[in-house]
C-alpha cells in the first residue's frame, strides 16, 4: 500500500461468482434459509438459542503462541466436485481433536458442498472445541440459526456483504458470542474487513471466480491486518510444508479440508500438518 486509505467497495453480486450462484435445486426449498424460515420462526431460533450452552471463545485459543489448525468437515467442493463420503461427521471430528485440531469446520451448504445443519448438530455434540459453521451467512437469521445449532463460529465473506451489512452481522456474532472468521481475498476487501471491526481475518487464496488458488496471496495481505487481529490462511494447504510456510509468514491458524477428508487417516494427517516447524 502506498499509504492511502483503500476507497470503499460495494458488495460484489453473488451471481458474478461460481460459489453464489443462486441457480435452485430439486430440495432446494427444504434447505435454503427462505425455505428454513419458512419451517422454524426467527422467535423459536431465539428461545433455542438462548437454551444452547455457550460458545467457547475461539478467537482466544487462536492467539496461542502454536499454530492453530481448523479442521473442516467437507464432503463436495465447486472447484473439486466430491470429495468424501463422510457418513459419519461425528466420528471424524473426533480423530480432528483426537489429532489435536484446534476447531472443526462444518460446511452447512447443501447444493455445492453437501453439508447440512444436520452435520453441524452432529458434529457440536461429538466434540468440546469450537465448532464453526461454515456457509453463505447473509442475514440475521443464520447467525441465530448457527447459534442455535451450537455454533461457536460463523464466517462472513466480505465479498458477498456490503459495508453496512458485514459491520452489523459482525456486532451480532459478538452479541451472541461468537467469533466472526471475516474472509478477504484481496487488498480492497482486507481493508473492508479491518475498517468494520474484524478480529479474526481469514485470507482465502482461492479467486473466487476462477476458484483456482494462489498462496502468496496471504503473503500480500497479511502485512495489512493489524498486529492485534488473528490471522488464518485458508485454501491450498495440502500438507506440513505448506502449514510451516504459512506459519513463518505469520499465520495465527489454518484451515485446511481437502487434505484431511481424502487422507486415510485423519488423526495422523492431523498430527503431521501440526508438526511442521515454523519456515526460515
Amino acid at each position: 500500500m502506498d499509504g492511502g486509505r483503500i476507497p470503499p467497495a460495494a458488495r460484489l453480486p453473488l451471481s458474478t461468482c461460481p460459489r453464489f450462484s443462486r441457480r435452485s435445486s430439486p430440495g432446494s426449498a427444504r434447505t435454503s434459509p427462505t425455505g428454513r424460515q419458512a419451517a422454524t420462526s426467527l422467535a423459536e431460533l431465539q428461545r433455542r438459542a438462548a437454551r444452547a450452552a455457550p460458545a467457547i471463545d475461539a478467537e482466544e485459543l487462536f492467539r496461542r503462541e502454536d499454530l492453530s489448525l481448523i479442521a473442516e468437515v467437507k464432503r463436495r467442493s465447486p472447484s473439486k466436485g466430491d470429495l468424501a463420503g463422510i457418513p459419519d461427521p461425528a466420528a471424524l471430528a473426533g480423530a480432528y481433536a483426537a489429532g489435536g485440531a484446534t476447531a472443526i469446520s462444518v460446511l452447512t451448504e447443501r447444493r455445492r458442498f453437501g453439508g447440512s445443519l444436520d452435520d453441524l448438530d452432529t458434529v457440536r455434540a461429538a466434540v468440546d472445541i469450537p465448532v464453526l459453521r461454515k456457509d453463505f451467512m447473509v442475514t440475521d437469521y443464520q447467525l441465530w440459526e448457527a447459534r442455535a445449532h451450537g455454533a461457536d463460529i460463523v464466517l462472513l465473506i466480505v465479498a458477498a456483504l456490503s459495508d453496512v451489512d458485514l459491520g452489523h452481522l459482525l456486532r451480532l456474532a459478538g452479541e451472541l458470542g461468537m467469533t466472526a472468521l471475516v474472509e478477504v481475498h484481496d487488498e480492497v476487501e482486507t481493508q473492508r474487513a479491518v475498517d468494520a471491526g474484524a478480529l479474526v481475518v481469514g485470507v482465502n487464496a482461492r479467486n473466487l471466480k476462477t476458484l483456482e488458488v494462489f498462496p502468496d496471496t496471504f503473503s500480500r495481505l497479511a502485512p495489512l491486518i493489524p498486529p492485534g487481529c488473528v490471522k488464518v490462511a485458508e485454501s491450498g494447504i495440502t500438507g506440513p510444508s505448506d502449514a510451516a510456510w504459512y506459519a513463518g509468514q505469520g499465520a495465527d491458524a489454518i484451515l485446511v479440508g481437502e487434505a484431511l477428508v481424502t487422507g486415510a487417516d485423519p488423526v495422523l494427517a492431523v498430527e503431521e500438518l501440526l508438526r511442521q516447524q515454523v519456515a526460515s
